[in-house]
């Protein structure tokens, strides 16, 4: 086995996971996650090491994803079923309205905050990843991806109050 079969298998469900996250659709991950192994396949001669093998990867899978979301003229940039509950027996068509927006104003704040706030709080929520994996892929400790995440989470629920006013 080559040592890029090894990169494949070692890291294809993270990034699947992530540009899945990213994505909301089965079928664009699965196709972005080709892309992204084959441009690194591409470019393996030019990773210096700098960060963690699936930090690199899951960038150029994010790469690939903003290229295809400008390709589309539409975004889909978080799952919708991951900020809402699902409806419960009984909610109006209001209720359900209310979470639909409320969903669309947490994505735009996602998206608004810095790095490597909102890389962290994608990571921990969406990829479903420890402290100590981000903490890894970072190069900092567990104590550090725990704060910035908590962080983010304050940030997050500020902007949306702020919003709200």
């Amino acid at each position: 086995m080559t040592e890029f079969e090894e990169i494949y298998r070692t890291y294809f469900n993270d990034v699947y996971r992530y540009l899945l996250r990213l994505s909301g659709d089965p079928h664009v991950a699965e196709e972005l996650t080709s892309q992204t192994f084959f441009k690194a396949m591409q470019g393996i001669q030019s990773f210096r090491g700098a960060c963690e093998v699936r930090v690199w990867l899951c960038q150029i899978g994010k790469n690939c994803y903003l290229t295809y979301v400008k390709g589309q003229k539409r975004t889909h940039p978080l799952d919708e079923a991951d900020l809402l509950e699902l409806p419960e027996e009984g909610d109006s068509p209001e209720q359900l309205c209310e979470r639909r927006d409320q969903a669309m104003r947490i994505r735009k704040v996602l998206h608004q905050l810095p790095d490597p706030y909102k890389e962290v709080f994608l990571w921990r929520v969406f990829a479903e990843l420890s402290f100590k994996e981000i903490g890894q892929m970072f190069g900092k400790t567990h104590n550090w991806a725990c704060v910035t995440y908590h962080r983010a989470k304050a940030m997050v629920r500020q902007r949306l109050e702020e919003n709200e006013t």
